[in-house]
């Protein structure tokens, strides 16, 4: 089940909210025992969630709960709950036991034995029988299906172990608030990576309000438009061009798949996170934002502060500053950025394209440092974000591409060096009017022209009534007009899974 799907929108979503919000409906009008009925909603939610993931997953629930098991348990024991009787949240400044090390250690252990075993089990045997004679090479009978959301639920949960472990947070006795946080279902499949720090008091101590609820269904409206109505526009153009063989490509083609991809993934990926954000806000949790215009940043350093804002801090805090960040010399530094970025490139499937194109964007973070962003600096700004737009797109011939040498073939076609003269495809299949329109609305929406624009409208509005009147008319007809070109596209269409959902 995903969000952008008519059995979610009008079935399983409406009946979810309205019984969670029953629920609650005694802690919004001043209930005393408040508390309960909150730990209620969290177990509803838990159900609830395990039946969004079975949906989908079926058997490989069992994996999702294990993670959530395993360090439920070591949080309890890091923090002293089993020898002491009592949880404590540990003094960030003092030893650590090796009792509370190996559960750490037990911890990130099992997580990444289920991250690898069931990420990476057909990548290596693939990887082993390229090396070796056919003689030599290892049986592929058995092929190992990947969990949907395994690199976002472990990488979740884990942080939860390593902030007990360093005193960034205090363990939790409550099974149920603890399964809750890593299943919920908003960000359970695709993000973004939320951290037990930031939402431990939202699962005990949240509030429900009109505000809050309303703009949650406004946001989840309008990251299922970035989804439905502009990346599945562009995904037409660009899957059949991908889908040509690379000796039939042109140049007009490469760049419009290659445009169109660039375009596509980000409202994918950001609409998820705009619809989980939203999600999360209907059921009183404020979720960090994964995005902040990445497309409008002029070099990859700044880009990787506002593209998918969660993994990057996570790498950062949990790898990053770890290995010594940039405290420990310049080659020290330099090595530490090429290792994250491989293991990002890793993180985000299993293929070796996929380790290129984080050893790529690594080496130009190397190369900034080492003085191409200090020259870049000195450019036009324009010249800083068409530098920094082309290496994005350079760096997604590897994502979208099958194979090295397509990308590569991709590279030279965009160059102006297609091996093709004339189109191996109908018009109609790669350029239109309605893609036409997604382009010209998903170039506008990349750039943060509502967030400049709103702070106006809304002074306008204060100042008068009847300003104020018709903005909000206005903007409930947008939502309204946007929700409905969904629905009809969802009807007429096919299956839509977000791209981030193979990572």
């Amino acid at each position: 089940m995903v969000f952008s799907s008519i059995i979610f929108l009008f079935l399983f979503l409406p009946i979810v909210l309205a019984l969670y919000h029953l629920l609650l409906l005694p802690v919004s009008l001043g209930h005393r025992q408040a508390t309960v009925f909150r730990r209620l909603a969290n177990l509803f939610l838990l159900i609830v969630s395990l039946i969004f993931y079975f949906w989908g997953e079926q058997w490989l629930i069992w994996l999702v709960m294990a993670s959530t098991f395993v360090d439920y348990f070591c949080g309890l024991f890091i923090s002293g709950a089993f020898h002491k009787g009592r949880i404590e949240m540990l003094s960030e400044d003092s030893r650590r036991t090796s009792l509370q090390r190996f559960g750490l250690i037990l911890s990130l252990t099992t997580n990444l034995l289920f991250l690898g075993f069931f990420k990476y089990f057909n990548f290596g045997i693939d990887s082993f029988n390229n090396l070796f004679p056919e003689s030599l090479r290892l049986s592929d009978v058995i092929r190992i299906t990947l969990p949907l959301g395994i690199s976002f639920y472990t990488f979740q949960s884990m942080s939860y172990t390593i902030d007990v472990y360093r005193g960034h947070v205090k363990a939790t006795r409550n099974l149920i608030d603890f399964a809750c946080y890593v299943t919920l279902f908003p960000q359970l499949v695709a993000g973004p990576i939320v951290r037990y720090r930031d939402v431990a008091y939202q699962l005990v101590h949240r509030t429900m309000n009109k505000q809050l609820f309303t703009s949650g269904v406004n946001r989840f409206i309008l990251g299922l438009g970035k989804k439905v109505l502009i990346a599945n526009t562009l995904a037409r153009s660009s899957d059949n061009i991908f889908a040509l063989s690379p000796d039939q490509l042109t140049t007009p083609q490469a760049w419009m798949a290659t445009v169109c991809y660039t375009l596509q993934i980000y409202f994918d990926f950001s609409g998820y996170s705009d619809m989980a954000i939203g999600l999360g806000r209907m059921f009183g949790f404020e979720f960090l934002e994964n995005f902040n215009y990445p497309y409008i940043s002029r070099s990859i350093h700044e880009l990787w502060r506002r593209w998918h804002i969660s993994l990057s801090t996570w790498f950062r805090d949990y790898l990053y500053i770890p290995l010594g960040g940039s405290k420990k010399g310049s080659g020290r530094t330099y090595f530490n950025l090429i290792t994250v970025f491989f293991l990002c490139g890793l993180w985000h499937g299993a293929k070796w394209s996929y380790v290129a194109w984080g050893l790529f964007h690594g080496l130009f973070l190397v190369l900034e440092r080492l003085g191409l962003g200090r020259i870049i600096n000195r450019l036009p700004r324009v010249l800083q974000h068409i530098y920094t737009l082309l290496i994005i797109m350079a760096g997604y011939t590897l994502f979208a591409t099958e194979s090295f040498s397509h990308s590569m073939m991709l590279l030279k076609s965009m160059a102006g060096f297609a091996p093709a003269q004339s189109s191996a495809l109908m018009l109609e299949d790669w350029w239109s009017i309605d893609i036409l329109v997604a382009l010209i609305f998903g170039t506008i929406f990349s750039a943060p022209i509502y967030t400049k624009v709103s702070p106006i409208l809304c002074g306008w509005s204060r100042r008068n009534i009847f300003y104020a009147n018709g903005l909000e008319l206005l903007r409930a007809a947008t939502f309204s007009l946007i929700l409905l070109f969904c629905a009809m596209s969802l009807a007429s269409g096919t299956h839509n899974p977000f791209i981030y959902f193979r990572f």
